[in-house]
């Protein structure tokens, strides 16, 4: 196991499982909250977690696909009732998230929105979050090491919640726990952490350190990508995908894009659960390609670092790469109408990931990108 400090402490490497008791106790953590799902406890993860919790803690597994307002509530209310001290999200990026939600406002008071970037709320959160560990159990979101959640209001608003306060304590990344994946799975999740590097890597923002980190775990993922789906007990390209994802994430305050503001807009669909990271795979070549000429040099430099030639462009091998791994080509595959293109168009123009895209995109813009995968 190795223990990275960046942003906040990782124990990452087959076996950091094991580091949680200790984890848990350099943070004054003596009786958490763990916050899971009912697919995670299905597959038997949490046989796997157990022996490293003490007997008897309290669990949240009623974590929605896109997490909710509501479900931040009934996992709040356990947590107080339980008298918890912390929180322990096991799982993909929807526990991880929802637990960042309860650690929030275990010690903040009012409602969540009140803590929502786009509404001021940046600087109402302070350091007084609950302490939270976080533990993946996909090569995905990169939330783990996130200063963001993203959760539905109850009014279907999908909303980020930023704050290096919210960044998790401590992250234990162990790629044992995502040996088998199935394949579906392992491809969704890997595109939308290649989607995170590449959206940080071409968002104007100043920042060299993350742009290196993007771009490296957006070279991690596209060559470990085909032999994790071949063999699903590759430890060695497991590895690759998760540390690819964790450089996604670490690279998160830099900004992303349209992809991510189309796609949190699309995940405010409560009655179609979409995926994030299938949403990410479909919309990805098309906003690559509205963006090109405002980012030329960098889609190029993405190119390089992939062994792509000069005349070959990154959208059309995304596109291809999506047909490889069966991801759906169109939004309607998924059940998605043209009647919502407007109140999808209006919530990512307010989403935060709107204001670094590298080209400014207005309403229309919008609507044409969806055109094209609709």
């Amino acid at each position: 196991m190795d223990i990275i400090t960046y942003l906040t402490t990782i124990n990452f490497g087959a076996g950091a499982l094991a580091s949680l008791p200790d984890a848990m106790r350099e943070l004054g953590m003596s009786r958490p909250l763990l916050v899971s799902d009912r697919g995670i406890a299905a597959a038997g993860l949490l046989e796997r977690l157990s022996p490293h919790l003490g007997s008897g803690t309290p669990q949240f597994l009623d974590v929605p696909t896109n997490p909710t307002e509501s479900a931040v509530a009934e996992a709040l209310r356990l947590y107080r009732s339980e008298a918890c001290d912390g929180v322990v999200a096991f799982g993909g990026g929807s526990p991880i998230d929802l637990a960042k939600g309860v650690a929030l406002l275990a010690t903040h008071p009012g409602d969540l929105e009140n803590y929502a970037a786009i509404l001021g709320g940046i600087p109402r959160i302070t350091p007084a979050v609950a302490p939270l560990v976080a533990i993946p159990t996909t090569a995905g979101t990169g939330s783990e090491v996130g200063r963001a959640a993203l959760i539905t209001l109850d009014d279907e608003r999908k909303l980020g919640f930023i704050s290096p306060h919210l960044i998790p304590r401590r992250a234990i990344c162990d790629p044992e726990l995502t040996l088998g994946l199935p394949a579906p799975l392992t491809a969704a999740t890997a595109l939308d952490a290649l989607s995170h590097c590449i959206e940080t890597y071409l968002s104007p923002r100043f920042n060299p350190p993350a742009e290196a980190i993007a771009i490296d775990g957006f070279a991690r993922i596209w060559k470990a990508l085909p032999a994790a789906i071949a063999d699903g007990s590759d430890l060695a390209a497991r590895s690759e995908l998760m540390m690819g994802a964790l450089q996604g994430g670490l690279t998160f305050q830099k900004g992303l894009g349209a992809v991510h503001a189309l796609s949190h807009a699309l995940g405010g669909l409560k009655s179609l659960k979409l995926h994030h990271g299938m949403l990410n795979a479909i919309l990805m070549p098309p906003v690559l390609r509205c963006n090109r000429d405002a980012a030329r040099e960098k889609v190029e430099r993405l190119g390089d670092a992939i062994g792509l030639s000069p005349s070959e462009s990154l959208a059309d091998r995304l596109d291809a790469l999506n047909r490889q791994l069966g991801i759906p080509e169109k939004l309607s595959d998924l059940g998605v109408t043209p009647g919502v293109v407007e109140w999808v168009c209006e919530r990512a123009l307010a989403d935060h990931s709107h204001q670094t895209n590298p080209r400014k995109l207005n309403k229309e813009d919008y609507a044409a990108l969806l055109a094209q995968v609709m």
